[in-house]
């Protein structure tokens, strides 16, 4: 008669947890989750006023002033001294809608030229006023 100790190997007891069924459960809830946010973020109810009219944005004319290498300042293309520069900054300031002011600086102006023009844009209440330049290649 043989005494057997051991279990045999088709009744050996598994420690180790499945986790199909957690990973079919994780996937489900995954995919819920991804089907319902749209939809919430979608549904938040806000009460938008009505316009009985619409108002037309009026493009703004658009004045170059430019600021060569030796410090000249061009209003369109035609140089002006600080005096008229001030003048014109003024003119355009007054009007309705107020131009916007593209400033081309040379490269190699110098800073302080360029920043007597925007001081002068400033002070005649000037409030557009940008930057063109030229991308690098």
């Amino acid at each position: 008669m043989a005494f057997g100790g051991g279990l045999d190997d088709q009744e050996d007891v598994v420690s180790e947890i499945n986790v199909t069924p957690l990973v079919d459960v994780m996937l489900v809830l995954l995919v819920i989750f991804i089907l319902t946010v749209p939809v919430l973020t979608q549904s938040v109810g806000v009460d938008l006023p009505r316009a009985d009219k619409v108002n037309t944005v009026v493009n703004p004319m658009a004045v170059t002033v430019s600021v060569n290498a030796d410090g000249t300042v061009l209003w369109d293309g035609v140089p002006v001294d600080d005096a008229k520069l001030a003048r014109v900054l003024q003119n355009a300031a007054q009007t309705d809608p107020q131009p916007e002011i593209r400033l081309y600086g040379d490269r190699k102006a110098a800073y302080e030229h360029v920043v007597r023009v925007m001081a002068a844009a400033q002070k005649a209440g000037i409030e557009k006023l940008g930057f063109v330049t030229q991308p690098r290649q």
